[in-house]
């Protein structure tokens, strides 16, 4: 899946910038104290984040990120995740995408993985 644009990360915490482009939030959950106007997203795509069972053993713990991201690309190979995905694609085809995680270190966050996805081998 290789877009045309570029593809980012970022917090979704962080200012706007005009180079976001397209701002897509990839967390399940609303994140904490972010009103929807200060979040400025043009779409939430929760049901590409991954399963709460994954998550929950994660922990963001950056010891376990290599396997959670083996486990998490084999739950993007099927179901609604595997449509939020090509979604994903669609939204970055020929523009920047701009992947949003609450997560406090974004480069161990599933938007890091979907990332890495939608960029294809270099």
């Amino acid at each position: 899946m290789r877009p045309a644009g570029a593809v980012r990360v970022r917090r979704i915490y962080d200012p706007v910038t005009e180079q976001d482009g397209v701002r897509v939030l990839v967390d399940r959950l609303w994140p904490r104290g972010m009103s929807k106007a200060r979040a400025r997203i043009d779409e939430w795509c929760g049901h590409v984040a991954p399963s709460t069972e994954l998550r929950r053993w994660y922990g963001h713990d950056p010891e376990l990120f290599t396997e959670f991201g083996r486990r998490y690309r084999e739950e993007l190979g099927s179901g609604e995740q595997e449509s939020a995905l090509a979604h994903l694609a669609e939204l970055a085809q020929g523009r920047t995408l701009t992947l949003l995680t609450a997560s406090k270190d974004p480069a161990i966050s599933e938007a890091a993985v979907l990332a890495e996805l939608l960029e294809g081998p270099s």
